[in-house]
């Protein structure tokens, strides 16, 4: 069975916000429906599509160009966050999005929605990392993330 939903946010793989999308019932019961990423879809939704997509393009970077130049920042420096991990260099848990838009907050770097920062896998050892954030429609930087012990 499929459920057919509006997404508030976008999920990877899926769709960005406002698009209506028909996904299996449990992974809508179960993940996207709990988090917040999405709304049962309904023929009265149309108002709620166009203030999604609205919201979205207020939030998103101004154009391209701005994006891009946020590109640049990003691509152009190493962020460090901080962990507690065991004597082989694992974690104590992983690192998470929310930590890695404080690191780049709090080294002088843009402010970042946690929400687009794309994690391949969970970060679970000491070392550099790649983690992927999406800027604008199309235009995603590559995040240098250094791990160390705290």
């Amino acid at each position: 069975m499929t459920t057919k939903l509006i997404l508030t946010h976008e999920v990877s793989g899926l769709g960005t916000a406002g698009d209506v999308v028909e996904v299996k019932d449990g992974y809508a019961r179960n993940y996207l429906l709990p988090r917040g990423l999405a709304n049962a879809w309904s023929r009265g939704a149309e108002k709620e599509i166009e203030t999604i997509r609205k919201a979205r393009a207020k939030k998103a970077h101004d154009s391209v160009e701005a994006a891009s130049a946020v590109r640049e920042q990003l691509e152009g420096s190493r962020y460090t966050v901080a962990g507690h991990a065991g004597p082989a260099g694992r974690l104590f848990g992983t690192v998470t999005s929310k930590e890695i838009a404080a690191s780049v907050k709090s080294a002088g770097g843009p402010d970042l929605d946690r929400r687009s920062i794309e994690v391949k896998q969970h970060i679970k050892t000491l070392g550099t990392h790649q983690v992927l954030v999406h800027l604008h429609e199309g235009v995603t930087a590559k995040l240098t993330l250094e791990v160390v012990p705290a």
